[in-house]
C-alpha cells in the first residue's frame, strides 16, 4: 500500500486502531513519527491525510506492515453490513450501499454492535427467547452473550486470526524440545511427564467410546483414544501443555477482549489452546518458509510436519504475521447437510454469518469425489473472483456401526494471489472464467439458477401458476424497499 503520485490517502480510522493496538497514546506516536500530536489527531480525524514519508516511518519505527493499512477489515465489516441491511426488516429503509461502507470503515465498533444485535434478533427470531437471559441481566447485572460461537469467531476475526504471544511460546517450546516432527508426540509426552508429573495414555475405544481426549486431575493421567490419529494424538498434548505453560498468555488475550460470559470465555481458551497446539506442530518460520519453497502444496505440508490435511489448511489461515505473511486464505469446513462448522477469513471473503453456502461451490461436491482435490475459480456477483481447492476428510475414525464423521475442507484466496499455489500451475487465470456463485442464497440476487433453494430477501416474489421456470423462485429486478 502507497501514497501514489500525489494521490492523498485517508486512514484515519485504520490509524487509530493501529495506535491503540500499540499501546499508545497520540503523544506517544506523534513522538516516534516526529510530527505533532495535533497532526495525528488530525489524521484520525480524516482531516489530514497520510504522507509517504509518515507510512514509511510508522512501517519502521513499530515493525508494521503496510497492510495492516489495508481495507481487508473494512471490507469484511461492509459485507456483513450488507447482509445485515438486507433483512426484511430494513425494507422500509433505504440505506445507501456507500453509507454502509463509509459506516464499515469510519465506525467499526458501531459496525460490531450492530453485527451482535442483530444476531440476538436472528435467534430471537428463531424462536429462541432472550427473556430469560434478560431478566438474570436485571437481577444480577450481568451481560448477555446470544451466541458464544460467534463471539469467539468475532474476537478470531478482530485479531486477524493471529496471536503473536503463542506464536512466541510455541517457538520457545519447539527449541526447547529441538525434536523432528516424527519425534514431537514422544518429545511432548515426555515434557508432560517430567515437568508436570501428567501421564499420557493411550486408551481402547471400549473404555472412551465417546470421548478422544480427557485430563483426570486427580490421577494426573491425559487419556486419548485410540481412534484418535497420530497427528491428532500430538495436538492434544500439545493443547494441554498450552493450557498449563501459556495460561497467563491466555488470560492476557482473553482479558483484551472485555468482559465476557463463562460460556464464551471457556470457548475462547479452548480455541486459543488449538491455536497454540497447531503453532507448536507447525512452528511459524518454519512452516511459512516451507509453503512457500513448496507453493503451498497441502499435502506435502502436512507429511513434512506430520500434520493432517485440515490442520495444514487451518494453519495457512493463521499466516499474518507483521513483516512475514502468507498468502491471505479463508477457509470453510462443512457437513454433506451444510452445516459450517469451520470459518476464518484472513483475506477479504465474504462469509455470511447467518446462512450456509452456495451450492454452486465445489466444496460440497468433494463428498461425492472422497480421494479427490478439487479446484474452481469463483465470482460473486460483484465481479470479485477468488481461487478455490476443496477436499473431503474424515476424523476420527468411529467404530462400527456408527456412521463415519465426514467434512469438506475448502481453502481459498483472491484470484491475485493464485499464481503462487501449485494446484494453479497451467492455468490461465485470466481466461478462466470463474463459477458465478452467491454469499448464500437468501443473499444472492442472481437470476435462473437451478440451484436456488430460497428468493432473495432483497426481492419481490413472483408467483405465476402458468409457468415454471429453471429456477423454483422468480423475483422481481427491482430491490423491496
Amino acid at each position: 500500500m502507497a501514497a501514489e503520485s500525489g494521490k492523498k490517502l485517508f486512514v484515519g480510522p485504520r490509524f487509530r486502531r493501529i495506535r491503540q493496538q500499540l499501546g499508545l497514546s497520540q503523544t506517544q506516536i506523534a513522538e516516534g513519527l516526529g510530527i505533532s500530536p495535533s497532526y495525528v489527531n488530525l489524521i484520525e480525524r480524516n482531516q489530514r491525510p497520510v504522507t509517504a514519508q509518515i507510512l514509511l516511518r510508522l512501517a519502521e519505527t513499530y515493525d508494521l506492515d503496510l497492510r495492516d493499512l489495508a481495507t481487508a477489515d473494512e471490507d469484511r465489516f461492509f459485507a456483513e453490513l450488507n447482509e445485515i441491511f438486507s433483512d426484511p426488516l430494513f425494507r422500509q429503509i433505504d440505506v445507501p450501499k456507500q453509507e454502509l461502507r463509509d459506516l464499515a470503515e469510519l465506525c467499526p465498533g458501531v459496525t460490531h454492535a450492530l453485527q451482535r444485535l442483530y444476531a440476538a434478533y436472528a435467534e430471537a427470531r428463531q424462536g429462541e427467547t432472550l427473556a430469560a437471559a434478560q431478566m438474570a441481566d436485571r437481577d444480577v447485572g450481568t451481560r448477555y452473550e446470544a451466541n458464544p460461537v460467534e463471539r469467539v469467531r468475532e474476537l478470531i476475526e478482530a485479531n486477524r486470526n493471529y496471536f503473536p504471544e503463542l506464536e512466541q511460546a510455541a517457538e520457545t517450546l519447539r527449541d526447547e524440545l529441538n525434536v523432528p516432527a516424527e519425534g514431537l508426540y514422544a518429545a511432548l509426552a515426555a515434557r508432560l511427564r517430567e515437568k508436570h508429573s501428567i501421564q499420557t495414555r493411550i486408551m481402547p475405544v471400549d473404555v472412551m467410546r465417546e470421548t478422544l481426549r480427557r485430563f483426570d486431575r486427580h490421577r494426573r493421567q491425559l487419556l486419548i483414544s485410540e481412534l484418535v490419529d497420530p497427528p491428532g494424538r500430538a495436538f492434544q498434548l500439545a493443547f494441554q501443555l498450552g493450557l498449563g505453560e501459556c495460561a497467563q498468555a491466555l488470560e492476557t488475550i482473553i482479558g483484551r477482549a472485555g468482559p465476557l460470559d463463562d460460556a464464551p470465555r471457556r470457548l475462547f481458551r479452548i480455541t486459543l489452546g488449538n491455536y497454540f497446539a497447531a503453532a507448536v506442530m507447525m512452528p511459524y518460520p518454519a512452516f511459512l518458509a516451507a509453503a512457500e519453497a513448496l507453493n503451498y502444496d497441502i499435502h506435502v505440508l502436512a507429511q513434512r510436519f506430520n500434520s493432517g490435511f485440515e490442520q495444514v489448511c487451518h494453519r495457512l489461515t493463521t499466516l499474518q504475521r507483521p513483516n512475514a505473511r502468507g498468502i491471505p486464505f479463508f477457509l470453510l469446513r462443512v457437513d454433506n447437510a451444510g452445516n459450517v462448522s469451520k470459518r476464518f477469513s484472513s483475506g477479504t471473503f465474504p462469509f455470511s454469518k447467518f446462512g450456509g453456502t452456495c451450492p454452486l461451490w465445489n466444496v460440497h461436491s468433494t463428498f461425492d469425489t472422497p480421494d479427490r482435490l478439487l479446484k474452481q475459480v469463483i465470482e460473486l456477483s460483484d465481479g470479485t473472483r477468488y481461487f478455490s481447492i476443496a477436499q473431503m476428510v474424515r476424523r476420527p475414525v468411529a467404530p462400527h456401526p456408527l456412521p463415519q464423521p465426514r467434512f469438506a475442507i475448502g481453502l481459498g484466496c483472491e484470484i491475485r494471489h493464485a499464481a503462487r499455489l501449485t494446484y494453479a500451475a497451467g492455468l490461465d487465470l485470466e481466461k478462466t472464467e470463474g463459477t458465478p456463485i452467491g454469499v448464500n442464497c437468501r443473499l444472492c440476487e442472481r437470476e435462473n439458477c437451478a440451484q436456488r433453494a430460497e428468493p432473495p430477501i432483497t426481492r419481490t416474489l413472483i408467483l405465476d401458476e402458468t409457468t415454471r421456470r429453471v429456477s423454483s423462485f422468480a423475483f422481481s429486478n427491482a430491490r423491496e424497499l
